[in-house]
C-alpha cells in the first residue's frame, strides 16, 4: 500500500509537489486510481484522483480513519548528534519505525557536530512514517544549547544515560508504562561531569542502557526499543 503525506488536506485538494511527482510520474497513477492519505496528525484517508498531469495531483477524500495511538505515553529522545551525518539519519528512520513523538538534538560540551539539517531528518523521517503505516509524524527540533534545553519544562519521567561510574537502574526497571519521558542520550564523549549534574538537580534520574558500550545512535534507538516494549 503506497501512503502519501499531505499535512494540510482539510484545507487542500491536491498533494504536495513532491509526493505528485511520486504519484503521477514515478508510480504512473491517474484519475480514478484510489490512493491513502496521512496528514501526520493521526489520521488516514483513502481518496481518490480526481485529476493528474506531471506536477499536480488533485484528490477527493472517500474516508476518513483516525489511526488510534500505537504506544501509550510521550517519547522525547533527545541526543547529542554524532559527528557522522549518516548515524543521525539512520537513528531518526529507525526511531520512527519503532515508535516516537519527538526528537531534539543537543549541543553538548562533547559534542562532535555543532549544527545538524533538519530539513533532511525531516524528510527521512516523513518517508518512514509512510513506510511503517503511521499516521503521525515525529516532531524534529532544531539544534538546542544543553543549557537551554533544560530549562525547558518537561512533565513526566526525565532519565539520563551517562556513563560516569554513579549507581544507576536499567532503564527497563525504572521506566512506569503509560507515562510521558524523556531520555538524554550524550556524545560519543560522554557527557561532562558538569552537565550530568545539571540534569540531576533538575529532577532526571540516571539510568543504564546495559552492560555493552554503545555508540549513541544507538543507546538512543535502544532507548526507544526499551519504551516501546514497556508501552505496547
Amino acid at each position: 500500500m503506497h501512503v502519501f503525506y499531505t499535512p494540510n488536506i482539510l484545507s487542500t485538494s491536491e498533494l504536495p509537489e513532491e509526493e505528485a511527482r511520486h504519484c503521477t510520474r514515478v508510480l504512473r497513477l491517474t484519475e480514478g486510481d484510489e490512493i491513502t492519505l496521512t496528514d501526520g496528525k493521526g489520521n488516514f484517508y483513502q481518496a481518490a484522483i480526481s485529476g493528474a498531469n506531471n506536477k499536480r495531483c488533485l484528490v477527493s477524500i472517500l474516508e476518513t480513519t483516525p489511526q488510534p495511538p500505537l504506544w501509550n505515553g510521550h517519547l522525547h529522545i533527545a541526543m547529542a548528534p554524532t559527528k557522522n551525518m549518516d548515524r543521525n539519519e539512520w537513528f531518526a528512520e529507525k526511531a520512527t519505525e519503532v515508535g516516537i513523538d519527538e526528537i531534539t538534538f543537543l549541543d553538548c560540551r562533547f559534542s562532535e557536530r555543532k549544527n545538524i539539517k533538519t530539513d533532511r531528518i525531516e524528510k527521512i523521517v516523513i518517508s518512514a512514517m509512510k513506510q511503517s503505516l503511521k499516521a503521525r509524524l515525529p516532531l524534529i527540533h532544531e539544534m538546542t544549547a544543553f543549557d537551554k534545553f533544560l530549562n525547558q519544562e518537561f512533565k513526566g519521567q526525565k532519565f539520563i544515560a551517562h556513563c560516569y561510574k554513579q549507581e544507576k537502574k536499567l532503564l527497563k526497571d525504572m521506566l512506569l508504562p503509560n507515562e510521558d519521558t524523556l531520555i538524554l542520550i550524550g556524545p560519543e564523549g560522554d557527557f561532562s561531569e558538569e552537565e550530568v549534574a545539571k540534569a540531576l538537580e533538575k529532577g532526571f534520574q540516571p539510568i543504564s542502557l546495559g552492560n555493552s558500550r554503545l555508540r549513541t545512535e544507538t543507546a538512543a534507538l535502544a532507548a526507544c526499543f526499551t519504551f516501546s516494549l514497556m508501552n505496547q
